[in-house]
C-alpha cells in the first residue's frame, strides 16, 4: 500500500488508510472466556457494528472456520453490576446461563438449544443484576455475585445468591452470603463440600483492602464455618483476589502482602497458613473494576503434575510462563504477546487474551513442547483482523520516564511519533501532541496496537500515553501516590511529560492538547483549568464536579472520590466547575445520556458555563450509551470530531479526510 516516494506535507495534514471506520469497528473490548466440557473456548465477542450488542460464540470443531454464535441475536450477553459488568456468563456440562442486557435477568441455554430461557423474574426493568456465577453440581444449582437495585439505584444491595437448575421455573434467588457491601469470585472446591469468595466494604475498593473467605456447605446448602484466609490482620494491608481451586483441592489465589505487589499464594489447609508460590516485584493481576477478571489457571500435559500458567507485570510488559508450585520455580514462555490480560486452560493447551505493539487485542490458542516451551501460537479472534497490510503505518510506541515535581521521582509514558509511509514533514517542523489521560484513575496505559492511536499518528499527530503516578502495574506505592492527590499528581505527571518531550524536541510546545476518558476526562479539565500546558482538550464524560459526583454515582465508586481527594476544601479547590474563570482554552466534550457512573449532568453543567464564559465550546450527546460508547457510529462520530477540533483551534492546518465539522460555541 505504501508509495515508494513520500510526500512533503505539514504535521497534521496527512492522508492515512486509517480510516475511522476502521478505527471505530476495532474498539473492542472482550468481557469474559470460558473453556467448554469438549475443550472449545467461548467468549464474549463485542459487536459495536450491531449496536454495541455482546454475542456469545464458540470455536467450531474446525478451527479454521468462523466461530458459532450461542445466542439468537436479540440477546446481549452483558451484565450491568457494578455498573462496568464482567463475568456475565458460565458454561457447564453443555448448558450455558448468561445475563442478558436488556432486562438483565439470568437466563439458561442448551449449546444447539432453540431460545434462552429466563430462570429468574421479570421485576418490571433491569433492576437486579448478576454477575460471576458458577455451576454448583453437588446442589444443581447456579451460584452467582447478585446485585439488587429495587430498593435503591444508588445503594444497591449485594449478596452471593442461588438459583435452583432442578425445575428450569422462573424463581426468587435465594442469598447465600450478606452482609458486606460487596462480593466476587464465589468458587466451589472439586469436592463440592466448600466454597471461597472475595469480599470487601466501604471505604475501600478491592485493590484498597479485601478478604478472602472460606465457607463449608451444610446438608441443605447453607454456608456454615466461615473463615477468613486472607485479609483480616489490621497490621496487615493487602487485597486479596482470584481465589482458584487446583483439580486436587488447593486453595490459591493473589494477593498484595509483603512486597505490594499482586503475587501468587497458596492456603496450607493443615497449618492454616498463607504461604507464597512464587515472589516477584510484579503485578500477577490488574484492578478489579470488572468481573471475571483470570490472570492464572492450572495446566498439565502428558500426565504430568499440575502446574500454573500465568503472566505478570514489569516495566510495563507482561510476562508469561509457567509456575511448577511444589519447587517455586517460573519457567518463562516466550510468545508474540508484550501484554496478557486473561488465561484460560483447555486439554493440554490454553488460551490468552493479550495484545503487542504490532498485534491489535486478540485470543491465542498456546500448546508446549515439554510444559517449557512454546510449539505452537495462533490467533483464536482478533479485534481487527487483515492489519498487516497496514504495518507501514504504524507507529510504535517509545518508553518514556521521565522526571515528576518531586525532586528525584520518576514516572512512566509511550510516546507514539507521527509516521505514515506516504508522507514526511518539513524538516524545520515539529509534530502537534496529542496526551492521553487513562481513566480509572486506578488504571494502566498499556503498549498496544491500538488503532485510536494509530489514527491520530497516521495524520501526523505525536500521541503520549502516560502512566501518572496513580496508575497501576508499578506496584501499591506507585498507585497510591493518588491517594488524596487526585487532581495534583495526575494533573502535574501529564504536564511534565508533554513538557519533557518538548524540552527533547520531539513535539511542538505551542500545539499540546490532552484528551481522556471518565477519571482522564477529570484530568483533562483540572489541566486546563489549574496549567497552561496544553492549548485545547476533548473530555469524555468526565468529571467537572467533584462534590456533585460524589452525591450521584455508582456505589461501587461512592467513597472511592473521597479517598483519591480528601476534604470538603479540597472537592472544591480541585474541582473544574469551580475554576471555569481559569479556563480560557477551548474544549470539547463527548457524553453518554444512560451513564450511571458520570451522569450527563456532569459535561452539561461544565459545557454551560464555558458557553457563558465565552469559551470555545462543544457538547456531543448520545442516546442509549452508558460510560463507554459501543455503537461503531458514535466512535467514529467521536474519534472525527476530536480531530477536526484540535485541528481547527491548535494545528491550524488543513484535514485531509472529508469530515464536516460540529458548530462550536463562541467560535463558529
Amino acid at each position: 500500500m505504501a508509495s515508494s516516494r513520500k510526500t512533503t506535507a505539514p504535521y497534521g495534514s496527512w492522508k492515512s488508510p486509517i480510516t475511522s471506520d476502521l478505527a471505530s469497528v476495532a474498539e473492542k473490548r472482550l468481557s469474559g472466556v470460558a473453556v467448554a466440557d469438549d475443550g472449545r473456548l467461548i467468549w464474549v465477542d463485542p459487536r459495536p457494528h450491531q449496536g454495541g450488542r455482546a454475542a456469545l460464540v464458540m470455536e467450531q470443531k474446525n478451527f479454521e472456520t468462523a466461530p458459532m454464535d450461542l445466542i439468537p441475536e436479540s440477546y446481549d450477553a452483558r451484565t450491568r453490576a457494578q455498573e462496568y459488568g464482567g463475568g456475565a456468563f458460565a458454561i457447564k456440562d453443555g448448558i450455558l446461563m448468561f445475563s442478558n442486557y436488556k432486562d438483565q435477568r439470568l437466563y439458561k441455554h442448551s449449546l444447539g438449544g432453540h431460545s434462552p430461557v429466563a430462570l429468574t423474574p421479570d421485576y418490571g426493568g433491569p433492576l437486579v443484576h448478576y454477575a460471576d456465577g458458577i455451576f454448583d453440581p453437588y446442589f444443581n444449582r447456579y451460584i452467582t455475585v447478585m446485585e439488587d437495585c429495587r430498593q435503591s439505584s444508588l445503594n444497591p444491595t449485594t449478596t452471593i445468591a442461588t438459583i435452583s437448575l432442578s425445575s428450569g421455573d422462573i424463581q426468587e434467588p435465594k442469598q447465600l452470603i450478606i452482609g458486606s457491601d460487596f462480593y466476587a469470585f464465589p468458587r466451589v472446591d472439586p469436592s463440592r463440600k466448600r466454597m471461597a469468595w472475595i469480599e470487601w466494604s466501604h471505604p475501600n475498593m478491592p485493590w484498597d483492602r479485601s478478604q478472602l473467605w472460606l465457607g463449608c456447605f451444610s446438608e441443605v446448602g447453607e454456608i456454615n464455618n466461615r473463615v477468613c484466609i486472607a485479609g483480616n490482620d489490621p497490621d496487615l494491608v493487602e487485597s486479596p483476589t482470584e481465589p482458584k481451586w487446583s483439580p486436587s483441592g488447593e486453595l490459591f489465589f493473589l494477593t498484595d502482602r509483603n512486597n505490594g505487589y499482586w503475587n501468587i499464594y497458596r492456603w496450607v489447609e493443615h497449618k492454616n497458613e498463607v504461604v507464597p508460590v512464587y515472589s516477584l516485584n510484579a503485578e500477577f493481576t490488574r484492578p478489579q473494576w470488572i468481573f471475571g477478571i483470570k490472570s492464572y489457571d492450572f495446566f498439565t500435559k502428558d500426565g504430568q503434575n499440575y502446574r500454573i500458567v500465568c503472566s505478570y507485570r514489569q516495566n510495563g510488559r507482561s510476562y508469561l510462563g509457567i509456575i511448577d508450585y511444589e519447587l517455586g520455580s517460573f519457567s518463562p514462555l516466550d510468545i508474540p504477546f508484550s501484554d496478557v490480560l486473561n488465561i484460560v486452560s483447555g486439554t493440554e493447551y490454553f488460551y490468552l487474551e493479550g495484545a503487542s505493539p504490532s498485534q491489535p487485542l486478540s485470543i491465542a490458542k498456546v500448546t508446549l513442547e515439554k510444559l517449557s516451551k512454546v510449539k505452537e501460537f495462533s490467533i483464536v479472534w482478533s479485534s481487527s483482523p487483515d492489519l498487516y497490510k497496514y504495518k507501514p503505518y504504524f507507529s510504535f510506541p517509545e518508553v518514556i520516564k521521565f522526571p515528576t515535581e518531586i525532586s528525584g521521582q520518576s514516572a512512566y509514558a509511550y510516546f507514539y511519533p507521527p509516521l505514515n509511509a506516504d508522507f514526511q514533514a518539513p524538516l524545520d517542523e515539529r509534530p502537534p501532541l496529542v496526551v492521553r489521560a487513562h481513566g480509572g484513575p486506578t488504571g494502566e496505559a498499556r503498549a498496544i496496537l491500538d488503532l485510536y492511536i494509530q489514527f491520530w499518528t497516521g495524520r501526523g499527530w505525536g500521541f503520549l500515553d502516560v502512566n501518572y503516578g496513580g496508575s497501576t502495574g508499578y506496584g501499591r506505592a506507585y498507585w497510591e501516590r493518588l491517594l488524596g492527590q487526585w487532581g495534583i499528581v495526575d494533573v502535574n505527571d501529564c504536564c511534565s511529560c508533554a513538557k519533557f518531550l518538548v524540552e527533547q524536541g520531539k513535539v511542538d510546545g505551542e500545539r499540546l492538547c490532552i484528551t481522556g476518558r471518565s477519571a482522564g476526562g477529570f484530568t483533562t479539565l483540572a489541566c486546563l483549568a489549574f496549567k497552561d500546558t496544553f492549548k485545547a482538550g476533548a473530555s469524555l464524560f468526565g468529571v467537572a464536579d467533584l462534590s456533585l459526583m460524589s452525591a450521584e454515582t455508582h456505589k461501587l465508586e461512592s467513597h472511592y472520590i473521597k479517598n483519591l481527594v480528601g476534604n470538603e476544601k479540597d472537592f472544591l479547590e480541585r474541582s473544574p466547575i469551580n475554576s471555569v474563570h481559569k479556563i480560557s482554552q477551548p474544549v470539547i466534550l463527548f457524553q453518554g445520556l444512560d451513564d450511571k457512573v458520570v451522569p450527563p449532568d456532569q459535561s452539561q453543567k461544565i459545557y454551560n458555563a464555558l458557553k457563558e464564559k465565552g469559551v470555545p465550546v462543544a457538547l456531543v450527546e448520545y442516546e442509549g450509551e452508558q460510560h463507554g460508547f459501543r455503537k461503531a457510529e458514535n466512535i467514529k462520530f467521536t474519534y472525527e470530531q476530536q480531530m477536526m477540533f484540535f485541528s481547527r483551534l491548535v494545528g491550524h492546518f488543513d484535514q485531509a479526510d472529508n469530515i464536516i465539522p460540529i458548530k462550536i460555541e463562541n467560535f463558529d
